[in-house]
């Protein structure tokens, strides 16, 4: 296997919410394909914080720090995706989010943004929240794909990514934004970047055929060969199964991919051997809370901020 080296891109802290009172949140499902409407009679509860108390384990087990927050209310159908509300970046900063849903504000958490300050070196905190009476959306990165490395943000156009909150974040954290359209067989919008790419150190996981301009895809393919990396293409159907929906962290070992059992299902055997020639793929077990039309990148806040020592 190749050496492994510790990138920017794959961070070795992240955050994680358990939550206690899950369900599928049916006000985000009108531009979510990805979701599954549950049965009102269904109590996903138990199984959603079983799954995310097991997927913690295991991110511990192969030396990820991992720093769980509870989740008790009943408001928050969504809060086991903190992604989307706020991200950290190198240097000490952090952004937080505006949210297309009201359920999904009532996510933001000030004892989160407290924690970081206290254990990492936060030199300021970028809350674009006010854009939300405008109507302008930027569903942090879920909304984009962030190239830590080359210093880009892929991001597809949707009712979650609004071209002026991109361009202010873009200009605040030193991002290139790149946008392009997507959209499934049937024509409808993806919703989020994030299930369409992730983007790791050696190796970038794109759904290339959901990319309607070809000129655009191949722009994108382009630049991301030219950070020096391979792109491994998804076809739609690997896409519908959370394979783009992955996050390369640091471990104790060196770098890892971390996926959905899903996601990596879906992968046949050549894209596994090439991803594992640098990065071996963690799966975790999340079937429940996937049906809420999110996977596993989407439950993890990666943190790319330097810990306060002792």
């Amino acid at each position: 296997m190749k050496a492994i080296r510790p990138s920017v891109q794959a961070p070795a802290d992240v955050v994680m919410i358990r939550p206690h009172h899950f369900t599928v949140n049916t006000e985000t499902a009108l531009d979510n394909r990805f979701q599954q409407i549950a049965d009102a009679r269904e109590d996903l509860s138990r199984a959603a914080f079983d799954e995310i108390t097991r997927a913690v384990e295991t991110l511990r087990g192969h030396g990820v720090r991992v720093l769980l927050f509870e989740d008790r209310g009943t408001q928050t159908p969504d809060s086991v995706f903190p992604n989307n509300w706020f991200s950290t970046h190198a240097g000490g900063h952090v952004a937080i989010y505006p949210m297309k849903t009201a359920s999904r504000r009532r996510e933001r958490r000030a004892d989160v943004i407290e924690m970081l300050k206290a254990e990492y070196r936060v030199q300021d905190v970028i809350d674009y929240s006010g854009l939300e009476p405008d109507g302008l959306f930027l569903e942090g990165t879920g909304a984009m794909v962030l190239d830590h490395i080359d210093r880009v943000a892929y991001a597809v156009q949707s009712e979650r990514t609004n071209p002026i909150a991109l361009e202010r974040f873009c200009t605040h954290f030193n991002f290139e934004p790149m946008v392009f359209a997507a959209t499934d067989r049937d024509g409808v919008p993806i919703y989020h970047t994030n299930v369409l790419m992730c983007i790791g150190t050696d190796h970038a996981l794109v759904g290339l055929s959901l990319i309607s301009d070809p000129a655009r895809r191949a722009e994108i393919v382009a630049r991301l060969q030219d950070s020096g990396r391979s792109v491994i293409t998804l076809s739609e159907d690997q896409i519908a199964q959370f394979a783009g929906n992955a996050l390369e962290l640091r471990s104790g070992t060196g770098n890892i991919l971390v996926m959905s059992t899903t996601a990596r299902a879906s992968l046949d055997p050549r894209q596994l051997a090439l991803i594992e020639q640098s990065t071996p793929i963690v799966a975790l077990e999340i079937p429940t809370i996937e049906r809420a039309g999110g996977s596993v990148r989407c439950t993890i806040a990666g943190l790319h901020l330097s810990r306060r020592k002792p």
